[in-house]
């Protein structure tokens, strides 16, 4: 994952003439720290665990990113991933840089104590290096609004009163209104955006949906709210489909009482692995990454593809698509709705102020507005696909952002 992340960083470098001392620098994480989690569980039984967190860097304001609980979680995970955060952030225009981490465990084989006991020390023993001016977390794959109160409530025991060093925090503990649905929020903004150019409307496409979590069930219900057909959603359980469109509102309601889309009446049911070829004019990819691949690229149908995941798409897999013509709307432009008013949450925190929902998400509209039109015109610009657009505009960004604080001219460094 790393490697991919490099790659169209590279692709982009390569576009504005970046040297190798200036590539080294922005690629480079600015601290990985890694901490011992050794817990006597409820059974009685010695628990270890390895805690992450790499910062990549601050030029733009402090580090931003989510904590993933997963036995996978590594060092390189975190790293890559902190690393799209910083140019997903300079993307959207958001005061902050990129950074990411988590711990290596099993949260479905932990009870809630065990978990936070787990947390708190990860807490602990990270209080100095996170803070509201300094890296700010937030909920990632297997941590949720309740783990982001148990940061924000371990972290004021150490350093007094402070709802801002978390985001993704349940609105008891002053959360944010529409932070739960604002990376499919952003993906429905995107997708909107792309239909404007091409003079189409929701009305005239078709949908099919890789995972139904969070930002895939809550995308998949605006988008049809804007009159899109959803043929198709896929997750962990199968598929369903309907050419006549899915009814979200009842596959929401199945999935929540079941755990998944599988045997859904209000469709056919089909092999989940087939959804990223299936016939739609939309692919939104919204579960896993490299799940668009070498091998499947060439019998894609959808012309346009939305990542609501992070790096769904392979860069092999990715050459064959921009080949074919098709339009990719990168993770870092797509999905970035979830960290926009992540940081609206920080700025209320701040203020110690809330904001109304139709504040939030009119401000949210503006900013994913802004960012789709101003990566366009960077790809006019530069004849190049959204992807490197994105990442030519983040580069410029971050780049100019760290010279400024020198004494050296960003021009002669930044095209």
């Amino acid at each position: 994952m790393l490697s991919d992340t490099h790659f169209y960083f590279n692709q982009a470098a390569d576009v504005l003439g970046l040297s190798d001392i200036v590539r080294k620098i922005l690629l480079t994480p600015q601290r990985t720290m890694t901490v011992e989690l050794a817990v006597e569980n409820c059974e009685g039984e010695l628990k270890y665990y390895t805690g992450y967190r790499v910062q990549h860097n601050d030029a733009r304001g402090p580090m931003k990113g989510g904590l993933r609980f997963h036995p996978s979680m590594d060092e390189d995970h975190a790293s890559a991933l902190a690393g799209l955060m910083t140019w997903k952030t300079a993307v959207v225009d958001i005061p902050f840089g990129g950074a990411k981490g988590g711990i290596d465990c099993n949260p479905r084989e932990m009870s809630d104590k065990d978990l936070a006991q787990v947390t708190r020390l990860f807490v602990a023993e990270m209080k100095d290096f996170i803070g509201p001016t300094i890296d700010i977390p937030a909920p990632d794959m297997n941590t949720n609004a309740r783990v982001m109160g148990w940061i924000m409530d371990e972290y004021s025991k150490f350093k007094g009163f402070s709802p801002a060093v978390v985001t993704g925090k349940p609105l008891e503990l002053f959360g944010s209104e529409g932070r739960e649905e604002a990376t499919g929020r952003g993906v429905m903004i995107s997708l909107r955006e792309a239909l404007t150019e091409q003079g189409k409307s929701f009305s005239d496409i078709t949908v099919a949906i890789q995972g139904f979590g969070n930002v895939g069930s809550n995308a998949a219900r605006l988008i049809a709210d804007h009159g899109a057909k959803i043929v198709a959603v896929a997750d962990h359980t199968g598929g369903v489909s309907n050419e006549d469109g899915l009814d979200i509102a009842a596959l929401t309601a199945w999935v929540i009482e079941t755990g998944g889309v599988k045997d859904f009446a209000g469709g056919s049911g089909f092999s989940g692995d087939s959804i990223i070829t299936w016939k739609a004019d939309v692919l939104i990819p919204a579960a896993l990454q490299d799940v668009i691949t070498e091998e499947n690229a060439h019998e894609v149908k959808a012309g346009l593809v939305i990542e609501a995941a992070n790096a769904p798409t392979t860069p092999a897999a990715d050459a064959i698509l921009l080949e074919r013509g098709v339009i990719i709307i990168p993770d870092i432009l797509a999905n970035a709705g979830g960290v926009t008013v992540s940081y609206f949450e920080w700025t209320q925190n701040i203020q110690q102020f809330r904001w109304e929902l139709d504040r939030i998400n009119d401000e949210l509209n503006k900013v994913m507005v802004k960012a789709y039109r101003g990566v366009s015109d960077v790809a006019a610009e530069f004849q190049v696909d959204l992807r490197t657009a994105a990442f030519i505009l983040a580069i410029r960004r971050v780049g100019k952002a760290g010279l400024a604080r020198t004494h050296l001219d960003p021009a002669t460094f930044i095209g």
